[in-house]
């Protein structure tokens, strides 16, 4: 039997009343506890991949070996892959265990996936060695899910493919993992050895797809080669700036054995490393701070991957007294209600500073590249980065600072000793007059709440739904993010995620999906709220379906302007003769 109850606030933003908003929060606050949905996981004695997580408890030992069988009788069967399921003698190991068993001794907790062949021995196997197993609907959206699990845990997360189009779903997600610096392994099946250019069953050359999106492809040859891959793989997706790693795994590895004698047990990878600066450069750092007329400083999402990077950029700000604004993805590091907060003049702040202090943050096109007419021709720039080839990209680096962030700013942070910026100078007066008078502008927005209603008005109570909540927030759409990052506050560190630095759309539910799974886990007092808009939500509407097939708790807000960039009017729609996709 199958029941759904799918709990969805969808604001059609040119007919909903504020009233009515305002109702659906309320009533939602405390209903979404429990579970929504729970679907049957087995037929025919295969698999599937999407039991609730209560699998993962007493009855999984038993169902695995009762199972697995009868289960490899029917993948068998089913895709006429012709080889004989092998019998394990006393101390042998099939391939599926030693990725399984590579895995939990590299700390990995959690792998998303779809499985299928050649990999869902794989799927047992992780979750009979204690690893939490979700099972996605698309694999693009179990990659998107395993990168934001992986940068809010700050550990690494696999992600399980099948071979051919499997994988090819999942590279968008790689992709975004790498351009947004978020660490993910993916592991994918894929033709068995001796059947390659004979036109296998989804044959593809799967590590060619992958390389241009990751930071690493491999392709382990025996199984007691797969725990050096695999160490290697979490070591390349954490050290320096994380990104994706892709693992191809030739599908008869998966069910050849070996003693396990032969199979290497490799250590944990430590924690990152950490390095800081030069003492003099640091010096020279804070000097040109000092002289700064007009210093502005920037926080990028690099500063939330540092270990101690939120707490020494709040210690750094609040000793040195300094303005600041965050990127997108900097929001929370430190809080949108600091005093010294100028985002609400942004635009002034990055036009008239002469010093940028660019703290984990890039020069792209979320800074507008640090070019004219946006900042100053002359400004001088002091930028913190743990990746060297950051220094200098498209506008030179007054001061480069290699290093971790927390760290690095430790250490300047005690070079400072007593100096502090002059808050009560022109310049800071120049910045909170025009924060102040930005600010009114929206307020403004924001109280009208006539038909049709606007962005502002309706993102009103959801912003103060978050006010009173730890809330871990998913923003994705076009006007609905852009507008959202200015309307939901974020007040603590890892408490948003959006589209990123790739832009990408189509992260929503997944990103929903691991940051409940997150709070569940190591946040349980904190909701997850996740607001999109309708055409962002249609990207990956459907994994609502694993949210509440795992029982977990999300509150999916859609504000739905009816269009999939800025939305039609009446007018509009007789334009193009009642085709709502234009826009």
């Amino acid at each position: 039997m199958i029941s759904y109850l799918f709990l969805i606030l969808c604001f059609r933003v040119a007919n909903d009343k504020m009233h009515g908003i305002k109702r659906h929060l309320t009533a939602t606050q405390n209903l979404v506890t429990g579970p929504i949905f729970y679907q049957t996981a087995t037929k025919n004695g295969i698999f599937l991949g999407q039991r609730s997580h209560s699998s993962f408890g007493k009855d999984r030992t038993k169902w695995y070996n009762s199972d697995k069988s009868r289960w490899i009788q029917n993948v068998e069967r089913q895709y006429s892959h012709g080889l004989d399921q092998p019998t394990l003698k006393q101390g042998e190991m099939d391939g599926a265990t030693v990725i399984a068993r590579a895995l939990k001794e590299q700390g990995v907790e959690y792998v998303f996936g779809v499985v299928g062949f050649p990999i869902i021995e794989v799927g047992m196997a992780v979750q009979q060695h204690g690893i939490k197993y979700i099972g996605c609907r698309n694999e693009q959206t179990a990659c998107y899910a395993a990168q934001a699990m992986g940068y809010l845990t700050r550990r690494p997360v696999v992600c399980l493919v099948v071979s051919g189009p499997g994988l090819l779903h999942a590279i968008g997600g790689l992709a975004n993992a790498t351009v947004n610096c978020w660490p993910v392994i993916c592991i994918g099946g894929s033709s068995d050895v001796d059947q390659e250019g004979r036109g296998a069953f989804q044959e593809w050359p799967q590590l060619e797809s992958a390389r241009s999106a990751c930071k690493l492809v491999s392709r382990p040859t025996t199984l007691s080669a797969i725990p050096f891959h695999i160490e290697k793989a979490v070591r390349t997706a954490l050290y320096g700036r994380p990104g994706a790693v892709y693992i191809d795994i030739p599908g008869n590895l998966v069910l050849s054995t070996e003693d396990e004698a032969k199979i290497p047990k490799l250590p944990k990878v430590s924690m990152i490393p950490v390095c800081i600066p030069p003492e003099n450069i640091m010096k020279t750092a804070i000097d040109t701070i000092k002289d700064a007329k007009k210093p502005l400083v920037i926080v990028g999402k690099g500063a939330g991957w540092s270990e101690r990077g939120p707490t020494m950029v709040q210690h750094f700000l609040t000793k040195s007294k300094l303005p600041w604004l965050a990127s997108p993805g900097g929001k929370g590091i430190v809080s949108d209600n600091h005093e010294r907060s100028v985002a609400s003049a942004r635009s002034l702040a990055l036009r008239e500073a002469d010093l940028i202090i660019l703290i984990g943050a890039r020069f792209n096109w979320i800074l507008h590249f640090g070019l004219p007419p946006r900042f100053q021709k002359d400004a001088k720039v002091v930028q913190i980065d743990i990746q060297p080839e950051e220094f200098h990209q498209n506008v030179q680096t007054t001061v480069p600072l290699m290093g971790d962030i927390g760290e690095t700013l430790y250490a300047m942070t005690e070079h400072m000793k007593n100096w502090h910026y002059n808050v009560h100078g022109d310049w800071m007066k120049q910045l909170m007059e025009n924060a102040n008078k930005n600010k009114q502008v929206v307020e403004k927005m924001a109280s009208d709440h006539k038909t049709p209603l606007n962005y502002y008005a309706a993102y009103h109570p959801i912003r103060d739904f978050i006010s009173k909540n730890d809330v871990l927030i998913v923003n994705e759409g076009a006007n609905t993010m852009d507008i959202g990052r200015t309307m939901m506050p974020s007040n603590l560190p890892r408490r948003r995620l959006d589209a990123g630095t790739f832009g990408t759309m189509g992260v929503g539910q997944g990103y929903a999906l691991a940051a409940a799974l997150y709070c569940r886990d190591h946040s349980p007092k904190t909701k997850v709220l996740c607001v999109q808009g309708d055409s962002a939500f249609g990207f990956s509407g459907m994994e609502l379906e694993t949210i509440a097939r795992y029982k977990l708790p999300v509150v999916t807000v859609i504000l739905n302007n009816s269009g999939i960039y800025r939305g039609m009017t009446p007018e509009d729609m007789k334009s193009v003769d009642g085709d709502p996709t234009l826009m």
